[in-house]
């Protein structure tokens, strides 16, 4: 675990091997991701010509093709193991970024973008269905809160999302092409990485046939409920990609501060999220926890609205979007390791990664949809507040349909809130 920062480290007993490897993948992950996806926006819109509202529906297939297909990445993993589906998932986000740097036409740009998600859809699932069950097993066993371990999963993530932006503004002096292949490459020294550390079978986690596994799933209304609002704060966090960019062109005439303002998101997740997870845990529930990032993120994205109207340019135009970042991340810290803890409490035995990739799927179903519908807003020359109006609404209304908790489940205040309502 030296890898990574000392303030990730928990206190608790130490990780088995394999939750190390799986932590440190996700790190790998996202350094080769966020090296790229940053600088996908401005691309599509100024070297190949994207409209706004094509530079939407690009984005939001990406995501789409991504958590909208975790379902299926979850299903495979829960079928033939985690490890088949890790490394076939590797080889394609290999070979999708590898196409993206030579994409030109619209056509290129979506089927590599498409073949990016898709790549993800597998290996994702499999890692953070595979996380969730080794937290359950070492909380069970006495070995600390699974939050905690959700929490330190959440830090590697975002520790690779903070180095990505650095090494892909780094690369881009030379060109858009040059960082598709370094992400490539990233992939590529993690596919071969785990073909040989990766073990072939994990104990506890037998094959399942998928027939028979969806329609408790689908009756599920308080999984879905859960879905609803993790998908709210994935579409919020999405504007990170798509309203963010634009923003920052207008006020700063240049991409530059991209790369500095997801440094900042990372930043604070890296060195805050296991104090934000634990202060939540004792004082709020699995539910509590969740309206509070919702309301923090619309609250977020409100400061924006406000001040758009003045026109701000320089470090004044951009204090607001820093705002953003900041309201926006504490958000994503209290919603995205209690909705993971929470949901090995809804799923059926041995379907975890199916309702993995549900939660995701789901999730990702409403980022396209609302990718595409504000990348419309910004193009509409509508008043500068109104789309930020309209996307700080869109998480304070999922607040509206949270899951409630029954009496007698396993709270939030629990141990440090890791256990969320059982049944539920």
């Amino acid at each position: 675990m030296s890898a990574l920062p000392a303030t990730a480290r928990t206190a608790d007993t130490p990780l088995s091997p394999l939750l190390r490897l799986l932590i440190l993948t996700q790190l790998a992950f996202n350094v080769g991701f966020f090296a790229v996806l940053p600088f996908l926006a401005e691309h599509l819109g100024t070297a190949i010509g994207m409209a706004g509202w094509l530079v939407g529906v690009v984005l939001g297939l990406r995501t789409f093709s991504q958590q909208g297909l975790f379902v299926v990445g979850g299903a495979l993993a829960d079928r033939y193991g985690v490890r088949p589906v890790v490394l076939t998932g590797c080889a394609l986000r290999v070979a999708g970024f590898a196409w993206l740097g030579y994409a030109g036409a619209t056509w290129s740009v979506i089927g590599s973008v498409l073949l990016i998600g898709f790549a993800a859809a597998l290996f994702s699932p499999a890692v953070e269905s595979e996380v969730a069950r080794q937290a359950v097993l070492r909380e069970e066993a006495g070995g600390g809160p699974r939050a905690r371990v959700l929490a330190l999963f959440t830090v590697a993530g975002q520790a690779g999302a903070f180095v990505g932006p650095l090494l892909g503004g780094l690369l881009l002096t030379v060109d858009f092409r040059t960082v598709c292949l370094a992400g490539a490459g990233v992939f590529g020294a993690v596919l071969a990485g785990h073909a040989v550390l990766l073990p072939r079978h994990i104990p506890g986690r037998e094959p399942v046939h998928v027939r028979g596994g969806v329609g408790p799933l689908l009756r599920n209304r308080r999984f879905f409920a859960l879905c609803c609002g993790y998908g709210a704060q994935l579409l919020a966090y999405n504007q990170l990609y798509l309203a963010l960019p634009a923003e920052a062109e207008r006020a700063a005439g240049s991409q530059t501060p991209v790369a500095w303002l997801f440094a900042l998101s990372s930043l604070l997740v890296v060195t805050a999220q296991l104090t934000v997870t634990r202060w939540a845990g004792r004082r709020l529930t699995p539910r509590r926890s969740l309206a509070a990032g919702l309301l923090l993120t619309g609250a977020g994205f409100a400061a924006v609205a406000a001040a758009r109207p003045a026109g701000w340019t320089g470090a004044a135009g951009l204090a607001p979007l820093a705002v953003l970042v900041v309201l926006l991340t504490l958000g994503q810290m209290l919603v995205a390791p209690v909705a993971r803890a929470w949901l090995p409490d809804l799923a059926e035995p041995g379907r975890l990664g199916l309702y993995t990739g549900a939660l995701s799927s789901v999730s990702g179903l409403l980022v396209l949809l609302g990718s595409t519908a504000s990348g419309a807003l910004l193009d509409l020359g509508l008043p500068p507040a109104a789309p930020w109006a309209a996307l700080a609404a869109v998480p304070v209304a999922a607040v509206l349909v949270l899951p409630g908790e029954r009496a007698g489940a396993r709270g939030g205040r629990r141990g440090e809130g890791s256990r969320g309502s059982r049944g539920s």
